[in-house]
């Protein structure tokens, strides 16, 4: 299997033995199976191992709004002869897992016994924050569990925002005609934490909140439902709730969709979650338009902290909603998460793109449920991931070509990543801590010479290099 080949080889370079060393909590990988059933997810497990990943990420899992005559379509437009939206499972009716799009408890189950198996680590995607627009669909048993239907919502619930940094407005209103669940109620955190709990006994080890930033802070102005925001704290396991705890909370990597505009608080989230580096992202591709790296990269953009990242080049939202990154093609998006990847800090995600998927066709096979197309296995992915896991603890020192075409990222002196991001053949000759020698890349085979403090050779068109010191 390739990637095995190319850890143990990444590992006896860089550390003088043949045996791979285990996954450090920083270098940890994610592969975003993004609408992926869970028997999809589940058949692909050893190939999602091979190719270096130590966290799947599921698509939401809970019991979610049936639309377009509950169609299986991606997306679709009036008159598809299969409807269908892939953002109904966003939709939640009630917190308890299996939904018609994705998969049942049972399937949940096998999909994490599968990852047990082959090392690999589910984080599930959950959505506290809201319910279904239509939220006559909301289930029974979850109304009866908070008390009753109006106990759901914020009293500021069905209120539309109309300013997104006014942090009362963010955390209590309601966004995009989704209704604002009142996660202060204890009924509904406790209903919520069962649900939760459930998935970590079947196999979850992380999750993903999605619209982390609409959930109220401590520090945040309350709702009139509320006596105090201690949603956080309940669900990182600080607290408990009607006697119930999260389980294993110092086990769990969990990181919140926590999207980055004035007034955000993200010092105030990264005490309790990991988030996103969304600027960063919309940075990097901004470079890889341009074709060449630009010195604002080397700042994360983010005052969390580059330790506390989740970092991408592109997300389901930007490439499925508003299409903000699906003009790129998917030699630049490697690029960019190869680049993310050589890099010594953030957690690199990769968002799996449609099967079949093309700038002029964003939905590709437009199928929920199958999977995606094979980027996430190409070498240089398998190769980057085989070097983040080689260079664990390295120092990193990140240069570019005077044109900007090629950025080198220098993990102290045991490696070197040669990342083209430019459309054109480019000739390298950076500066490079290698000793002088001949360097043949690990994917490609391309031979690279260090004389003299500099390291020269030919990187194709958005093609990555991975150079390990002997």
């Amino acid at each position: 299997m390739k990637y095995k080949a190319l850890i143990l080889a990444a590992a006896a370079l860089a550390a003088g033995s043949a045996t791979a060393r285990e996954t450090a909590p920083q270098d940890r990988t994610i592969l975003h199976a993004w609408s992926w059933s869970l028997d999809t997810i589940a058949a692909n497990m050893h190939r999602i191992a091979d190719a270096g990943f130590d966290f799947v990420q599921t698509s939401p899992v809970q019991a979610c709004y049936i639309g377009d005559g509950g169609g299986m379509a991606l997306f679709s437009e009036p008159g598809d002869s299969i409807q269908g939206k892939w953002y109904y499972y966003y939709q939640p009716t009630d917190w308890t897992i299996g939904n018609y799009m994705l998969g049942t408890r049972d399937d949940f189950k096998a999909m994490a016994d599968s990852a047990y198996k082959y090392g690999v680590k589910i984080i599930v995607d959950v959505l506290p924050n809201h319910t279904a627009i239509d939220h006559t669909a909301v289930l029974p048993g979850l109304d009866n569990a908070v008390g009753g239907h109006e106990n759901l919502y914020h009293a500021n619930g069905f209120t539309p925002i109309t300013q997104w940094n006014d942090r009362y407005e963010c955390t209590t209103g309601e966004m995009g005609a989704l209704p604002d669940v009142n996660t202060e109620n204890p009924d509904f955190q406790y209903y919520f934490l069962q649900y939760i709990n459930d998935l970590i006994n079947l196999g979850a080890r992380g999750f993903r909140y999605d619209t982390a930033k609409h959930i109220g802070l401590p520090s945040d102005p309350l709702d009139a439902k509320a006596t105090r925001n201690n949603f956080w704290d309940i669900a990182t396991g600080r607290e408990g709730v009607k006697g119930l705890s999260l389980l294993m909370p110092d086990s769990l990597y969990i990181y919140g969709e926590v999207l980055q505009d004035r007034s955000v608080k993200e010092t105030e989230y990264a005490e309790y979650i990991d988030l996103t580096a969304s600027n960063y992202g919309h940075a990097l591709r901004n470079a890889l338009e341009q074709g060449k790296y630009l010195p604002e990269l080397a700042d994360w953009m983010n005052p969390a902290g580059a330790d506390r990242l989740v970092t991408w080049v592109e997300s389901h939202d930007t490439y499925a909603n508003a299409h903000e990154s699906a003009h790129l093609s998917d030699d630049q998006i490697r690029a960019g998460y190869t680049f993310l990847t050589a890099r010594a800090n953030g957690r690199p995600l990769f968002f799996s793109r449609p099967a079949g998927s093309s700038r002029t066709n964003y939905w590709g096979n437009n199928r929920i449920g199958a999977r995606g197309n094979d980027e996430f296995f190409h070498p240089e992915v398998v190769a980057a991931h085989a070097f983040r896991h080689a260079m664990s603890g390295e120092p990193e020192t990140v240069a570019a070509s005077d044109n900007g075409a090629v950025v080198e990222v220098q993990r102290g002196r045991k490696g070197t990543a040669i990342i083209n991001f430019s459309n054109t053949s480019q000739t390298v000759d950076i500066p490079c801590s290698l000793s002088d020698g001949v360097y043949t890349d690990s994917v490609h085979g391309t031979r690279f010479s260090v004389a003299h403090g500099k390291i020269r050779g030919l990187a194709e068109p958005l093609a990555s290099y991975f150079l390990y010191a002997r």
